[in-house]
């Protein structure tokens, strides 16, 4: 068996016991007993510790979240609803196990994880582009993620506390955050537009 395989395992086994004990090593030695492996398996396959495994879980969230997608013909669809129906199948699938994404995001919230929470982020966002057909290679690829990295981020945070009926304020919040982004993007475009035929300054104050 492949090591990242044995790491889904784990992982996977480990999410009704995050219920009770959080990402540590209590949850994934048990999920290593569930799994009817080597309970010290689990420190030699998250050498890291408990934030290695949040990490290996976002990582195999974005797997989840391609091989769902692939089911889908988004052909036809406009970018922002490509995007839209990313980050929808990407919450839908672990409602089952939203108090271990709760916890999962506490562990990142630590002082000491910062930088692996911003690589999380980036990289989720960075594979929604990717499965939306972004193809930009220019400054626009900065500026993309970083603006889903905060749509993405407020709709996990109303995700998590979301009691309405199939999570119908999550995705009415998603569609108006991700509005707001088209309508401010449209903005600057028109405004960069405007910008282009103005004359140069240095005709403008020339003598």
């Amino acid at each position: 068996m492949e090591f990242q395989q044995i790491r889904d395992r784990l992982v996977l086994a480990a999410l009704p016991h995050v219920v009770f004990d959080g990402w540590s090593t209590k949850a994934l030695t048990q999920a290593a007993r569930d799994e009817g492996l080597d309970p010290t398996l689990a420190e030699r396959a998250f050498l890291g510790g408990p934030v290695d495994a949040v990490e290996h879980f976002s990582d195999l969230a974005d797997r989840m979240m391609a091989e769902d997608l692939a089911l889908v013909d988004m052909t036809t669809l406009r970018v922002p609803d490509r995007v839209y129906l990313a980050i929808e199948a990407r919450l839908k699938r672990w409602a089952p196990h939203r108090e271990a994404v709760r916890r999962a995001m506490a562990v990142l919230a630590l002082p000491p994880h910062g930088t692996v929470a911003m690589q999380i982020t980036f990289r989720t966002v960075d594979a929604i582009w990717h499965l939306a057909g972004d193809s930009s290679n220019d400054f626009s690829w900065y500026t993309r993620r970083a603006t889903l990295a905060a749509v993405f981020s407020a709709t996990v945070l109303c995700w998590l506390d979301d009691e309405s009926e199939d999570g119908a304020d999550t995705w009415a919040f998603l569609r108006r955050r991700l509005a707001d982004v088209g309508r401010i993007t449209s903005t600057r475009k028109r405004v960069a537009a405007w910008l282009k035929t103005l004359p140069k300054p240095g005709r403008v104050f020339a003598r």
